[in-house]
């Protein structure tokens, strides 16, 4: 049995005062969990796992020494979870530290401006992963990176992306002779634009968008253009659009 002051330990990591205390977050699920161990195996703390998934994982697992291992049953696994149906196994991680700074982007970067819901900072990271964007700027005001909805929507894709916490006025005015794109409703339509080869793709807070301050130092809008009545997209829905004509062809 696990000991009541892990489990508790474990529980108060969905809080972000604790994880900046400790420095630690949880990754939950058998694809967060095994792209945390593929990935950042030095960053893994503990690994708490029902007997199931531990032996179905074992040349996975092969990396970690013995004593990162802890075999669990459903209850203590629940016990532990953040979840509302937990799922086989559990990880403790300590956070990455901070990036290089970029002060010369020499490909697709992607900054965020108060993004404030987990699932939508989680499905951007996953985003772009999958269109290759090595790099992700968010601004102070955009939701923690290591908070549990956004590691679960990530799949994994937040032990792959950089991401940089930056205030976002101050970084991209002091970005020289770079191409800064700004996602807003009066942009221009992004299916006839040129590939973004190098600059930045800025996306704004899911209700207010992009503040006057960061707009002021765009070089151009852009947008995905309306067909139909809805008032707006959804800010991960956007990016993804966005991306698939920006970066895809590029």
């Amino acid at each position: 049995m696990l000991q009541r002051s892990k489990v508790k330990y474990i529980q108060r990591l969905s809080h972000k005062k604790f994880r900046d205390e400790t420095g630690e977050f949880v990754v939950e699920g058998p694809k967060p969990v095994s792209e945390l161990i593929r990935e950042r195996p030095g960053s893994v703390k503990t690994v708490f796992g029902t007997s199931e998934w531990m032996e179905a994982n074992t040349h996975l697992l092969g990396r970690l020494p013995s004593e990162m291992k802890v075999t669990v049953d459903s209850s203590e696994l629940e016990g532990m979870s953040s979840l509302e149906t937990p799922n086989r196994v559990l990880a403790v991680a300590s956070m990455f530290g901070p990036p290089a700074v970029i002060t010369d982007p020499k490909g697709p970067i992607l900054a965020l401006e108060d993004i404030r819901d987990p699932g939508n900072l989680g499905t951007i990271i996953r985003t772009a992963d999958w269109f290759g964007i090595s790099d992700v700027v968010c601004s102070r005001s955009t939701v923690d990176f290591y908070n549990p909805k956004v590691v679960q929507a990530t799949m994994g894709s937040l032990f792959r992306v950089r991401l940089h916490e930056a205030d976002l006025a101050t970084w991209l005015g002091g970005l020289s002779r770079t191409t800064v794109l700004c996602a807003t409703l009066d942009g221009r339509s992004v299916y006839g634009m040129a590939p973004l080869r190098s600059g930045v793709l800025v996306i704004g807070n899911e209700s207010h968008g992009i503040s006057d301050t960061v707009s002021a130092l765009c070089t151009e809008r852009v947008t995905v253009p309306r067909m139909g009545r809805a008032e707006s997209l959804n800010a991960s829905v956007a990016t993804g659009i966005l991306l698939s004509h920006l970066v895809a062809g590029a």
